[in-house]
């Protein structure tokens, strides 16, 4: 089933990453959220009723996977690195077309006519990991869309954004769009290792890492 909560610090599933999972705890009641997710404004916390029963004014208390959160958040933001590094190294044409983050694992859709040479590949994975080691601050605002524009964030195409967004920065070397989870310095990345590159559809690649 799924469960609506008036409040909730489970992320539901967008912008490529994953929902949360964990459990709702009340007096006496017990659900185990396999899966978040959104229909509209509403976040559903979807899973099984293990005990008791719940219904409209339980109160419950909602606790986050913590360690499969921290994983995801160490993916997400390496997924911002490997998009300014793909930039630096290809150049400004290779954009974001798509992206799956999960528990310490990535994949990234992106515009290339051709194949990336293995060089290029060890030099996209050598920048990733040096603004790693550089402990770059990463911080988040929310601005009205043209100033985020204005400040030079990078926006996924096609994608429909409401007149105020949060703008995700790291560094003086990214600034993007996004409404996901981040770490609160590159540094927490710890390494990151690109494990294959190919094609999915005419004039897009996909890298995958952990």
């Amino acid at each position: 089933i799924a469960v609506v909560l008036d409040q909730t610090p489970f992320y539901g599933e967008a912008g490529g990453q994953v929902g949360d999972t964990g459990v709702l705890q009340g007096d006496s009641c017990l659900f185990e959220v396999t899966d978040t997710q959104r229909d509209g404004e509403l976040l559903l916390h979807v899973g099984h009723l293990r005990s008791g029963s719940i219904g409209p004014a339980t109160s419950l208390i909602a606790r986050i996977d913590s360690d499969r959160r921290s994983g995801i958040r160490r993916a997400h933001s390496a997924t911002h690195l490997l998009h300014h590094a793909l930039h630096k190294v290809l150049g400004s044409a290779a954009m974001q077309r798509g992206s799956k983050v999960e528990h310490d694992a990535l994949r990234f859709d992106f515009a290339h006519k051709q194949p990336v040479t293995d060089e290029e590949l060890r030099n996209i994975e050598d920048e990733i990991n040096a603004r790693i080691s550089e402990g770059a601050l990463v911080s988040t605002e929310l601005m009205d869309l043209e100033s985020a524009r204005a400040a030079g964030a990078m926006a996924l195409f096609g994608e429909k954004y409401p007149d105020r967004v949060r703008v995700v920065r790291m560094g003086d070397f990214s600034t993007e769009l996004c409404g996901g989870t981040h770490l609160a310095n590159s540094g927490q990345v710890g390494l990151c290792r690109i494990i294959s590159e190919d094609p999915v559809a005419k004039g897009i690649r996909r890298v995958s890492a952990l």
